[in-house]
Parts: structure tokens; sequence; C-alpha cells
């Protein structure tokens, strides 16, 4: 998928391209509206009938209407007359939890919930209009966004460093690049984790069926995709769940949450990878109420990225900065223990 604010046409009539697929090889037929809510995030089919309508889906360079079946190979592009909302950043009063700052950098304990950039869907109340408000002349990363040199994922909370000039950025982007950043995560996950610790390896990119979701690819089709590692020690072993240590050796888009679940240890509550069902356990209603409450304390994946490091783009010197589990977060544990620790006592 790309986005991009790069004018088609140079005259008045400028169309931007927003999103752009290709369909698979196996792509069965299926109208282009449906298609597309597999591959756009928070897109209603309505706004999607709506954009056919105006003729900004295109297939092959050829408007369509939303009734158009994808086939194969078909290559496919959204475009409006406006650029992506995400290029047009307002700035905005947003208290920042700011860990560590000096001339070159910052670090921010993002909390749950808050988007790192714009995107299709979030277009205010993230990371980057609260940077844009409180620090001027932010250099900008390879996509343009200011001040990023890393991301986490929307409802994963925890710690990111932001670049303040163009020598911090280009310094620690390519300590990311190079894999020598320190990044921990703690996670707690379905199932008991049996290894004390392991690595988890395997290329990770887009699902082929649900665009929303990345996957991990094995087999023949291991050229797809790109290379991720993630190693993994188990903290504490509470029953049908296991609280995990993460350390990335890469950092791709989901890849703890689609690594564990690989390893078939889903994220707990981790609704787009289906950790929000009930997937180990009894089927005791009373245990049933016991997880829905865990949902309801923790209403998202329980995912936190505790520990970061990095040299000092000035002074060379490591860094290291831990931030506490958070507070939804460490509730859903201690829930957990208790009712680890009872099972234990009743089948004693």
């Amino acid at each position: 998928m790309t986005e991009t604010s790069t004018p088609i046409d140079d005259n008045d009539d400028e169309l931007y391209e927003h999103y752009a697929f290709t369909a698979e090889k196996g792509q069965q037929p299926l109208r282009i509206d449906k298609y597309l809510m597999n591959f756009i995030e928070n897109a209603t089919r309505n706004k999607i009938q709506a954009a056919a309508k105006n003729g900004s889906i295109y297939v092959n360079d050829t408007p369509v209407k939303s009734n158009y079946k994808v086939k194969p190979f078909d290559q496919i592009r959204v475009l409006f007359e406006h650029p992506p909302y995400e290029y047009l950043l307002t700035p905005e009063n947003i208290p920042l939890d700011i860990v560590y700052e000096d001339d070159a950098l910052l670090v921010v304990n993002k909390s749950a919930g808050m988007v790192v950039h714009p995107g299709h869907g979030n277009y205010s109340g993230t990371l980057i209009n609260a940077l844009t408000y409180h620090f001027d002349n932010l250099p900008n990363n390879s996509s343009n966004r200011p001040g990023l040199v890393h991301r986490i994922d929307k409802d994963t909370s925890g710690l990111l460093v932001v670049a303040k000039t163009e020598e911090a950025m280009a310094h620690l982007s390519k300590q990311f690049f190079d894999k020598t950043s320190e990044r921990e995560y703690v996670a707690l996950v379905w199932g008991n984790v049996e290894a004390d610790q392991g690595t988890v390896e395997g290329n990770i990119g887009r699902h082929p069926k649900n665009r929303l979701q990345n996957t991990v690819f094995e087999g023949d089709d291991d050229y797809k995709g790109k290379p991720a590692v993630t190693h993994y020690s188990v903290l504490e072993r509470l029953g049908y769940v296991t609280l995990v240590s993460c350390k990335l050796e890469t950092g791709r888009t989901h890849q703890i949450r689609v690594h564990m679940k690989h390893i078939g240890h889903t994220l707990f509550n981790d609704e787009r990878y289906g950790g929000e069902r009930i997937l180990k356990g009894t089927t005791f209603s009373k245990y049933k109420q016991f997880v829905e409450n865990c949902f309801k304390i923790l209403p998202r994946q329980a995912l936190h990225a505790k520990t970061l490091g990095f040299k000092h783009p000035k002074t060379g010197e490591f860094l290291s900065f831990s931030t506490e589990i958070p507070q939804d977060m460490q509730d859903c544990i201690e829930k957990w223990r208790h009712y680890a620790k009872h099972q234990d006592m009743d089948s004693d």
C-alpha cells in the first residue's frame, strides 16, 4: 500500500493518490467496496461507495463503480482532489509525558490509545500533532513525519525516542536500521509458554487476505515480507496466560503481536489478531465472566514498550530508559495472579 501526496496530473484538477494496491495472483472475484474494506483501516462501506460514486476509485487507471469485481493483478488506486489528511498537520496542545529531553532528542512515554502519526481515520490527537505544537522545526524522517525515529502501535503503551535535529535523526535512524538500539517490551499472552526463553524468526509482511493484519511467511513463501527476529523470555506463569519479556532485534510492524501469535501465544485482548476471544482455559461460565472482567480492565492488547536504549548522537554515551507498566495492564496481571494462585490451591 502506498500513501503519497504526489500529484497525478500537472493541471488545476490535481488528483492525489491516497492508497494503491495490486490484487493478488489468486484473488477471487469480489466487489471492490468489500475488497477495500479489508485494506483501508477505519473505512466504512458507505465511505467507499461514496468514493466510487465520485469517481475516486480507479482500477487499471479507469474509474469504477462500487460493484466492480476485483480480478487478479488489478492495479487499484484511490484518488482524491485533496492531499492525504496525514500531510495536513495541525499542531495541537496535547500534554506529553517526557521522560528525558536535551538539545538533540527527547524520550516520550506514550499512553495507550494515542496514535503516533496521522493516518486514515486518525487526523488529530496524534503524537505528531502534539510534538509539532510543543517543538519547532523538528526534522522530517524518510516518510516526512516530523521527529519520528520509530513508532509503536496505537494501543501499545511505552517509550519512543524523538529526534530534534537533522543530525540526531540520521544518527538514531541508523542505530535502529543497524539493530544496535535496544528495545524491550512486556506482553501478556494467551497460554502457557513452555520454554523459559526462545527466539522467533520469520519474515513478516501483509496478510494476503486481510491487509489490516501482518503475518509470518514460511516455506515457499519465505521470500515474501521482511526478516524479523524476536527474543522472548518468561517473566511469570499465570495459568492460562503468561507474562513475557520480548526483545526486538528488528522492528517490523506488529512484530511482537505477529510473532507471538505465530508460536501459538496471541497477545491477551489483541482484537486485530484474535486475542479478544477466550483462547485458553475452561468452559465454566464463572471463568468466562472472569476473562470478560479482565478485558474490561484492559481494553487493548497487553503490550508495553518498557525499556529503550541507544547511543546519544552527540556524546556517544549509551542511554537506557525504563518505564513502569501502566495501571490498566498491572491491574489485569494482578487479577490473573490472584486467579492462578486460587486455581493452584483448588487443585492441591
